[in-house]
This record gives C-alpha cells, sequence and structure tokens, in this order.
C-alpha cells in the first residue's frame, strides 16, 4: 500500500511517517519495477507500536532499541516510568511557583524575574528540571550532519585528486578518465542534496512533529 493509505490507517502524517524511517524503526520494501515504497500490513501494526509508545512519551532512541531487541519492552517502559516520576515531581514543583506568582498579584510589566530566576536557579541546583531554554539538540544536529558531509566531501575530493595524480603517471583513456571523476563527483553532489535536505527538516520542526506522537 502507498504512503496515503498507511496515514490514514494509523492516524499520523507523512512527514512523521518518514522520520521514522530516517530514525531506523520501519523499512518498507521498494518496488523493483519503480522503487516506490511498498507499505505492508506489518509496516502498519509497527507504525502502530511506534504511535502507542510515542505517545507515551517514550524517546524515539528508546523505541529504536527495543524493536531490534536491544532493551526489553519491560526495562524500557519501568525505566521511562521512573523518568516520568521526576518529570511530575517537577511538574508539581512549577505548579507551586506558578500559585506563588498568583499569589504576588504582580503584572508582567511589575515582575521581579530576576528575585524569581534567583530561585528557580536554587531550586535547580537541588535536582529540580525547568524547562530547558535552549536549542542545542537541534544544533547538535545540525552540527552532526555538516561534519559528517564535510569528512565525506573531502574524501571525495581527496580521492578525485588522487585520479588525476594516477592519470598523470599514467595515462588513462579519456572516456574512462572522465567516469572515475565523475563518480565521487556525483556522491558530492548527492551530499550536497541530502544536506541541504536534513537541513531543510531540522529548520522545518521534524523533531517537534514526531514528538506529537
Amino acid at each position: 500500500m502507498k504512503i496515503n493509505q498507511v496515514e490514514e490507517l494509523v492516524g499520523i502524517t507523512k512527514k512523521n511517517i518518514r522520520f521514522y524511517e530516517a530514525q531506523g524503526l520501519l523499512s518498507p520494501e521498494r518496488d523493483p519495477e519503480n522503487g516506490y515504497r511498498e507499505y505492508s500490513l506489518r509496516d502498519v501494526e509497527q507504525l502502530k507500536r511506534i504511535k502507542l509508545l510515542r505517545k507515551l512519551d517514550v524517546p524515539c532512541e528508546k523505541i529504536r532499541q527495543v524493536s531490534f531487541g536491544e532493551l526489553k519492552l519491560s526495562d524500557c517502559l519501568q525505566e521511562h516510568k521512573q523518568d516520568l516520576g521526576r518529570r511530575a515531581e517537577d511538574l508539581a514543583q512549577m505548579q507551586e511557583l506558578c500559585s506563588q506568582l498568583v499569589e504576588t498579584g504582580s503584572q508582567f510589566d511589575g515582575l521581579d524575574s530576576s528575585a524569581w530566576l534567583d530561585r528557580m536557579a536554587a531550586l535547580e541546583k537541588g535536582g529540580v528540571r525547568f524547562t530547558d531554554m535552549t536549542i542545542s539538540d537541534v544544533r547538535r544536529r545540525k552540527w552532526g550532519a555538516l561534519i559528517s558531509a564535510a569528512v565525506c566531501v573531502l574524501f571525495m575530493i581527496a580521492l578525485i585528486c588522487m585520479v588525476f595524480w594516477g592519470n598523470s603517471e599514467d595515462p588513462l583513456p579519456t572516456g574512462v578518465f572522465i567516469f572515475i571523476v565523475l563518480i565521487p563527483v556525483g556522491i558530492i553532489a548527492g551530499i550536497v542534496l541530502a544536506l541541504v535536505q536534513r537541513m531543510k527538516e531540522l529548520k522545518g520542526g521534524e523533531l517537534d512533529e514526531a514528538g506529537k506522537y
């Protein structure tokens, strides 16, 4: 079946289906005639299992480990249950601070934010986790993609240089030489296109979209 049918059956977006494929959680077969993805009922059930665990807020990496048998489902859920307990304590602390802020009767313009931030900093030292205001995870993924692409491109450039050097020492037939050079050039073009697409996905909130499930 096609992705549109899977989207309707499972109730998650095509964007998220593609994301889970990129994460290695799903591997649909390819139609040998046209190369299009052909999803099976097994893929549908896999996506339903992913959806179930994501709705429980289990991280994608944990789902991948369970899917590949690297982690037992029971152990995964037990660890997640403990994490949810810690988060519940953090949320309770946030609720308490919200109540205290309401009791002060302060308005936005007159809010003594420095004093409250100091109190929150003290609580954080005690182990309370408030909302992370950084975007380090997305930045880390962007830098990871950039570095990986740069390494591959440099390797291909080095390969091209070696081909030119070898050809200067022992000339190849022109057609063979051009064919050999075009291979790494094509790979570089593919790497650049993949990098551009990855940057667009991260900029477009791909991770946030997947986090809905």
